[in-house]
């Protein structure tokens, strides 16, 4: 057994392990990696350096390039539309019918940056700081610095393609608070910025299609990634109606497939959403970064039954407006909520949090919910013998601002909960509880978002780069946005200097190996002939995630979902039931190969929280915690990027650590209070 002696240590009110690694068993260790890529010297001038320092690549040339982005939210859209207006030839892959069907368009509560309209002392730095605080000092200051930077041109861009924001009355664009910070620094559309943002990007990657620039492939799914010489040149793709593998190649790939939420099966995404495309590439040398730092979004529609396939966000936003509270009393929970008296309600966050109120950061919010559903003070429909729920209440907002005031704000939010719950939210509190939103870990990528396999970019959600261990709200769209129009364009020249490249023939032995994979695996999806369905063990890999590496995490709970992992991995490989075949449209195949992926990245996620016996973010092991249950870091031990690399099937991951160094902001435990 691993050494857990405890010893004190006068930073913190609670004592930290020495040389604890309850992992130990299941990886091996690897040597020490850094970001080569990172300038030096000022943190206000390294964007600057880098982008002075990057070779160019002559218009010329850049017509005799090929890119290959997979993705189309807005991270890809956006990334498509500039290398396209750039002159590289570009190819655009999306597994929905449309670019604009892309995730991306499900975020509602707005997008970050430090313009500082409404002159409350935003800046930057302040962003930056925000950021690198919210994610519990656990990202990287250069990334993070930089996406600050940027974010103030990210508004400009969309402005001029016509996102509709919203404007005070005298014509400014507004803004409104989200979690985390004590300034207004969030542009918005109402409650549809995701729509609107993507719409933008959209019509400005059709714009490259008509030119000639981009060709886009939609109902195409990646499936393997080519590796040629050690370097990515291509993609093998399933066309999903017809059913066909089909080959591209490419002198550089860009993966831009979003987050891997949906491993926990019930979650805010999207239900195509997937790790396939970041998982392939990781299974062919490509490091996967931070995999059991996931978000818990506390704003979201509860659970009603064992039914359900999905879950239904509400915008953080309603949380500027909307109260939080439960009943003081346990007796109280299963009475009307309009018939509880003020002095009888338990407004929480406000009484725990005062300095930040209802807007804490998502993972102080969503551990708070659970602790006082745990207490037995939940509200809503029991299920399973537990009322998972708090009210989110606009009760005094409508006193205050009236009920058409409220409607200005949020009527397309408010209406959706109705829609959905058959309870109208200006009549009676809303109920929200946390639920599984968004992934800060992803592919490791170094600052030029270039990961561990040359050639093999990583954009949006799919890398780890800027959030740590818990994302701000309203941040996801602007890095997305970031990466896509103002990072990637400028990093990706100096990979690409090096070309014209040579080409790559289809008989390569690289290529034909990666055709072989994915035939090979669908083949062996469709002849297994077992009793169950894809369903039946996503529902289950789910319910494990959840129980053992959701919100709160042990190290005996780890233990036992890995164990309960790769005894479901086994019985998936021997009883999956495939019907339909390969040659045609077959959702029950593209589920095999999804769900195949999740099981080994559900084993990968257990290791890697059980490697990092620490509190951070919304990542809260029971063994550390302060007095009065607060997460607890550690600094000494833990202030790394676990970056993994896959070692070959059956064998442990290797683990490659990425040390963490601030010079422009300083390490210390987070207080909201």
């Amino acid at each position: 057994m691993p050494d857990t002696t405890l010893t004190s240590d006068p930073s913190h009110d609670a004592p930290l392990p020495v040389d604890t690694d309850d992992a130990a068993d299941y990886y091996t260790p690897g040597a020490p990696i850094a970001d080569t890529k990172a300038p030096q010297g000022s943190i206000d001038q390294r964007w600057q350096t880098r982008k002075f320092e990057a070779r160019l690549v002559n218009p010329a040339n850049r017509r005799k390039l090929d890119v290959i982005i997979v993705g189309t939210g807005l991270a890809g859209a956006s990334a498509a539309a500039t290398m396209g207006e750039a002159g590289y030839n570009v190819k655009s892959f999306c597994y929905q019918d449309s670019p604009r069907r892309a995730h991306s368009i499900a975020a509602q509560g707005g997008i970050n940056a430090a313009k500082n309209y409404k002159e409350d002392g935003d800046s930057v730095h302040r962003l930056f700081y925000d950021t690198v605080k919210g994610g519990d000092y656990r990202s990287r200051e250069s990334n993070v610095y930089r996406l600050a930077e940027v974010s103030t041109n990210i508004i400009d861009q969309c402005v001029a393609q016509g996102v509709p924001f919203a404007r005070e009355y005298g014509g400014l664009l507004d803004n409104r608070s989200f979690g985390g910070v004590q300034v207004s620094r969030t542009f918005y559309a109402r409650g549809q910025t995701g729509q609107q943002l993507l719409i933008g990007a959209y019509q400005a990657l059709e714009r490259q299609v008509a030119a000639g620039t981009v060709a886009t492939f939609t109902r195409h799914e990646m499936l393997e990634v080519i590796v040629v010489d050690g370097k990515a040149r291509g993609i093998i793709a399933r066309d999903m109606v017809t059913g066909e593998i089909e080959t591209h190649l490419a002198d550089v790939v860009v993966l831009a497939s979003g987050g891997y939420g949906n491993v926990f099966y019930l979650s805010t995404n999207a239900m195509g959403c997937n790790v396939t495309a970041a998982w392939r590439a990781h299974r062919k040398g490509a490091y996967m970064a931070n995999p059991c730092y996931t978000q818990i979004h506390p704003t979201c529609i509860p659970v009603s039954g064992s039914h359900q396939s999905k879950l239904t966000l509400m915008s953080e936003s309603l949380r500027n407006d909307g109260r939080i509270w439960v009943p003081k009393k346990k007796a109280d929970c299963g009475k009307d909520p309009r018939e509880i008296p003020e002095e009888d309600r338990d407004y929480y966050l406000e009484r725990i949090y005062p300095s930040f109120g209802n807007l804490v950061p998502r993972d102080i919010a969503s551990r708070a919910a659970k602790n006082v559903c745990d207490e037995g003070r939940g509200v809503g429909p029991e299920v399973d013998g537990v009322r998972r729920g708090v009210y989110l209440d606009f009760r005094d907002a409508i006193a205050r601002l009236g009920k058409d005031g409220v409607e200005e704000k949020y009527d397309n939010l408010l209406d959706m909960y109705e829609r959905i719950t058959g309870e109208n939210p200006y009549e009676v509190p809303m109920r929200i509880y946390p639920a599984v939103h968004y992934v800060m870990g992803g592919l490791w990528v170094d600052y030029d978002l270039q990961s561990s396999i040359p050639g093999l970019f990583v954009t949006g959600e799919a890398n780890f780069s800027d959030h740590g261990a818990n994302r701000l709200g309203a941040s996801a769209l602007m890095q997305g946005l970031a990466d896509g129009y103002f990072v990637l364009p400028h990093t990706i020249r100096d990979y690409l200097a090096d070309g014209p490249f040579e080409k790559v023939d289809e008989a390569h032995p690289a290529v034909v190996e990666a055709r072989t994979s994915v035939t090979d695996r669908i083949e062996h999806f469709l002849t297994v002939n077992g009793t169950r369905s894809v369903d039946s063990y996503h529902r289950e890999l789910g319910h494990i995630m959840w129980e053992y590496c959701g919100m709160e995490r042990t190290e005996d709970g780890l233990k036992k979902a890995i164990d309960l992992i790769r005894t479901l991995k086994d019985d998936f490989n021997r009883n999956l039931k495939v019907l339909g075949t390969a040659d045609s449209l077959n959702q029950s195949l593209e589920k095999a190969g999804r769900v195949a992926d999740f099981i080994e990245l559900g084993e990968l996620m257990c290791i890697d929280a059980l490697n990092r016996r620490e509190s951070c973010g919304g990542h809260f092991r029971a063994e550390s915690q302060t007095e009065d249950g607060e997460a607890l870091r550690h600094d000494d031990q833990y202030a790394y990027v676990a970056a993994w690399e896959f070692a070959g099937d059956g064998e442990k991951p290797v683990l490659h650590k990425e040390d963490l160094v601030y010079t422009a902001i300083e390490m210390k435990q987070r207080s909201y209070k």
